[in-house]
């Protein structure tokens, strides 16, 4: 990485660590989730998940418009800030991955059970109780499985910014 970018050409260089990364994903539970619809727009949602053995895991109604589309064409993206979430502002990561859609009961009973934990607290009455409204008759699991990220951390890029920043103004550049 350039020590003073001169634009923002290429932000690549403020990429998201993956330690970063990993804690984003653990301290979140909301992304956007997207699809290719039949004429091929892509098409998004936010969505509460999990990040469990390097996977998104989501849910919905097995009868929403989503499932038929990732059963068609599995290809969807996720898209996860920093916003809202425990970390300091300005860092996202996007995957882009597979989709597979479960129905079998031992998945939907972990995949409840995590969900319920991750948004109210582990063995909490709420917890306890979304497990049971989660359990309805046409609802389904999303497994993504990640397979091209592009991560983000917009500290880094405010630190180098105002570093340059610094440099032109002492070189009397304004």
């Amino acid at each position: 990485m350039n020590e003073h970018p001169e634009n923002y050409e290429d932000v690549s260089v403020y990429g998201l660590d993956a330690d970063v990364e990993e804690q984003l994903l653990l301290a979140h539970n909301e992304c956007t989730f997207i699809w290719s619809n039949k004429e091929g727009w892509p098409v998004g949602v936010i969505m509460s998940y999990v990040w469990r053995k390097g996977r998104f895991w989501l849910t919905a109604s097995g009868q929403r418009a989503r499932i038929a589309a990732v059963r068609r064409d599995p290809r969807v993206c996720i898209v996860v800030t920093s916003t809202g979430s425990p970390l300091p502002r300005n860092k996202a990561i996007t995957w882009k991955g597979t989709c597979v859609v479960h129905d079998d009961r031992p998945t939907l009973e972990w995949f409840y059970r995590e969900l319920s934990d991750a948004l109210y607290g582990p063995g909490s009455k709420m917890a306890d109780g979304f497990v049971d409204f989660l359990d309805s008759p046409r609802r389904v699991v999303l497994e993504v499985t990640p397979t091209q990220r592009i991560g983000y951390d917009g500290a880094k890029m405010g630190r180098a910014t105002k570093a340059w920043m610094a440099t032109r103004n002492e070189q009397g550049d304004k």
